[in-house]
């Protein structure tokens, strides 16, 4: 009989005190619910993005809660910058054990209309940034030999297509992402490290809330998602702490749907 060495007793803490989480683009309008999420549960939120000033101000703020937060400026798309900079992470806090990678750009542009600078853009700032947060933080990962946790923010342009939109680049870009995390999960699971993604459908935020409030447009936009609404930023950062907690320690590879069942009646 093959003995498992793991601890078989129930799982019940989404507590993450201790850790230490690389927030990729985590000032944005659903990575700023998504940093605070994981430094309230207890994790060292370290955000990082190109604008360096955005992202000490948001660490700022948490801080000023009593969470324990830094911003860093990172150019996602410099590969030798994102080594450098997880380098320097670990050196001062000893280990990265969750990377949640919040990052993404879009050029919208109908197929015909995509131009190869714009292409190239959405590519470099999403699908390549994800490859090499990915490979940098994992080298940590492996090193320390403690396990870890990669999170991916998709979005459901990573299985499905969007009706009426020039969403070419950005649809590639992130369903190149959602079978790289697969691939991910298989290499890093003998490390004890989950690579997992969070897909959100139509998510309400500060840039179109302003447009919400008009009926006939909620109407619209809720239409065909059985549950009635759109998705909150904590509805998104609730699954990645979930994908970042030890209730998780068994899900590996997947990409968990936060659409409101729209998904289901594709």
């Amino acid at each position: 009989m093959i003995k498992q060495n793991v601890d078989v007793r129930p799982q019940h803490t989404m507590d993450l005190h201790g850790k230490v989480a690389l927030v990729a683009g985590g000032y944005g309008a659903i990575g700023t619910t998504i940093s605070e999420t994981l430094a309230a549960a207890g994790a060292t939120s370290v955000i990082v993005g190109r604008d360096g000033d955005h992202a000490r101000s948001l660490a700022g703020q948490l801080s000023d809660k009593g969470y324990i937060a830094e911003g860093l400026e990172l150019d996602v798309s410099n590969a030798g910058a994102i080594r450098e900079l997880s380098t320097s992470v670990v050196k001062h806090y000893g280990s990265i054990d969750i990377l949640a990678n919040c990052v993404g750009f879009n050029k919208e542009q109908r197929m015909l209309d995509v131009t190869e600078e714009a292409f190239d853009k959405v590519y470099s700032r999403t699908l390549r940034a994800a490859m090499f947060l990915s490979q940098a933080v994992a080298g940590h990962q492996i090193a320390v030999g403690k396990g870890g946790s990669h999170i991916h923010l998709l979005s459901i342009g990573s299985s499905f297509g969007f009706r009426d939109r020039g969403y070419s680049s950005f649809c590639a870009a992130k369903g190149g992402l959602a079978i790289l995390l697969k691939q991910h999960a298989t290499e890093l699971a003998p490390h004890g490290i989950t690579v997992n993604g969070v897909a959100p459908g139509r998510v309400r935020t500060q840039k179109n809330d302003k447009a919400l409030h008009d009926e006939a447009a909620f109407e619209r936009a809720t239409a065909d998602i059985p549950l009635g609404r759109l998705a909150t930023p904590a509805d998104v950062a609730g699954a990645v702490h979930f994908l970042a907690s030890a209730l998780s320690r068994f899900v590996t590879g997947q990409i968990l749907y936060v659409d409101g069942g729209l998904s289901a009646c594709r």
